[in-house]
């Protein structure tokens, strides 16, 4: 499975942003999926993730109430869609595909087995 990340860009605090992740090569639509994010001088972070069927979510504390991630299976793309971001969002973002497909969403990173080649999200204050 091959996974593209779009829809970084420059905002302005408080601006919305949404991302997508388009899948090909696979059944990326029956497995679980997952944003990361690394901000500058910091390790890779969990943000959120969803179940293969999107029944199932679960976000980072810091993203909690303004990160909200969904997914189209018929279009084999998932979404991020950011609202209120601030200063501290910024970051590389990076989509991420298990071979898991239970409800279950992992926040571990070495839980996903494929990964997309991240897009920048700059959030000027």
């Amino acid at each position: 499975v091959q996974l593209q990340a779009s829809g970084g860009g420059l905002v302005q605090a408080g601006d919305s942003l949404r991302l997508s992740c388009a899948a090909s090569g696979g059944a990326a639509s029956r497995n679980g999926m997952g944003w990361f994010r690394q901000r500058p001088g910091k390790e890779r972070e969990f943000v959120a993730g969803i179940s293969p069927g999107g029944d199932s979510t679960y976000y980072g504390h810091s993203v909690q109430g303004r990160f909200t991630i969904s997914r189209e299976n018929a279009k084999n793309t998932m979404y991020l869609q950011m609202n209120n971001l601030k200063p501290e969002d910024t970051a590389v973002y990076y989509c991420a595909g298990t071979n898991y497909r239970g409800r279950y969403v992992s926040t571990a990173e070495s839980q996903y087995d494929y990964w997309g080649q991240g897009t920048q999200v700059t959030v000027s204050s």
